[in-house]
């Protein structure tokens, strides 16, 4: 009888490119394809590992110097709202919730364009057309979910989401520039928290927290957060915790860092 071996993950790693987040360092990213019957079950697995999902490319890095970017997840049964995060529930009270497929519109484009051109006119995705824009939303090989909040029957914020089978990831949101005294983005989060309660799944992942990024600081302030490390998930009590200076001869080389990736059954090459 003849037997076919399943075929395991390939694994790349990106050339080096300035840092988006850490003035004067370089980073690199690990990736793989997320296609085939066997997606839902590597973007689970691989999600709980410190990847993230981009369309069908799962990706972490893989600095040659620097372990800065931590993979952040809220542990859902641990969160409580601080008094400020109270404060930004009762601002957005009005705001509603709508769930829907993974299908790009013109009026979610037009809110993008409208944050980038505001918030992030010098960024990566600052290029983007509408046609980019919908392969971001629509080229999704797992199971996911836009979701948008209306204010006055006005679209104000939206969330592209992966449903895991532990939680919720938050793959990129973005809400209308003149909606930011009402801190739109948090609410995206906490609403995502409630969303992760009601159906009873204990996390939601948040991306990358990277310390000493002010773009990042918002996600420490949540209670309940974890943090990859060390491959291991542990709770993040103090920020000066995860502030020191890596030593390159600390970092495991790539082959070491794809050895101990651990692959869904239904994609190892075991006998």
């Amino acid at each position: 009888m003849r037997h076919t071996l399943p075929i395991a993950p390939q694994f790349y790693v990106t050339a080096p490119q300035p840092c988006p987040y850490l003035e004067g360092r370089m980073e690199r990213k690990l990736f793989t394809a997320l296609q085939g019957e066997s997606a839902e079950k590597l973007n689970d697995g691989l999600s709980k590992q410190g990847f993230r999902r981009s369309q069908n490319v799962l990706y972490r890095p893989s600095c040659a110097d620097c372990t800065a970017c931590l993979s952040a997840r809220i542990k859902v049964a641990d969160f409580k709202p601080s008094k400020s995060q109270k404060r930004v529930m009762s601002r957005n009270k009005d705001m509603r919730r709508r769930v829907t497929s993974p299908w790009a519109t013109e009026e979610q484009f037009a809110l993008f364009r409208a944050y980038l051109d505001t918030r992030h006119a010098n960024g990566g995705m600052a290029d983007m057309d509408i046609f980019e824009f919908a392969a971001m939303v629509e080229e999704t090989p797992v199971r996911s979910r836009v979701i948008e909040y209306t204010r006055d029957e006005v679209l104000t914020a939206v969330c592209l989401t992966d449903l895991l089978d532990d939680g919720l990831s938050m793959v990129y949101s973005f809400f209308a520039p003149d909606a930011a005294p009402s801190s739109p983005g948090m609410h995206i989060i906490l609403d995502h928290i409630e969303i992760a309660r009601e159906t009873g799944l204990p996390y939601v992942y948040l991306g990358y927290w990277v310390p000493g990024s002010p773009k990042m600081d918002y996600k420490a302030k949540f209670s309940g957060l974890e943090v990859y490390r060390g491959g291991a998930w542990e709770p993040m009590n103090n920020v000066a915790d995860f502030e020191q200076e890596t030593h390159p001869l600390s970092i495991d080389p790539i082959a070491e860092q794809v050895a101990n990736i651990s692959l869904p059954d239904t994609l190892s090459s075991k006998v």
